[in-house]
């Protein structure tokens, strides 16, 4: 089963999140805020996608690479599935 699947009521937490997150941002700018707010907000973003892409990637290495179960095979694709995943990252 997909660690995905497993965790699948707190990555929606955390995508619910980031919703309601966002949403400021809208509401913030149709109110006019000042950009410092919207700045913080925006900060706010930011770091709760990185705790989610974090919380991800743990969980993949975790159930792609280092899983005491797995062959050679799946992980060498674990891996080479990360590797693309981090490669478009940080682009």
């Amino acid at each position: 089963m997909s660690h995905t699947i497993q965790n699948k009521s707190k990555l929606l937490a955390l995508v619910r999140r980031l919703k309601g997150q966002v949403e400021a941002i809208e509401n913030a700018l149709l109110a006019e805020k000042p950009c410092d707010e919207v700045l913080n907000l925006t900060a706010s973003v930011r770091g709760a996608l990185s705790g989610l892409t974090a919380e991800l990637i743990e969980d993949h290495v975790r159930c792609h690479i280092v899983a005491p179960e797995l062959g050679a095979a799946e992980r060498q694709q674990g891996a080479e599935e990360l590797i693309d995943v981090i490669r478009s990252y940080l682009k």
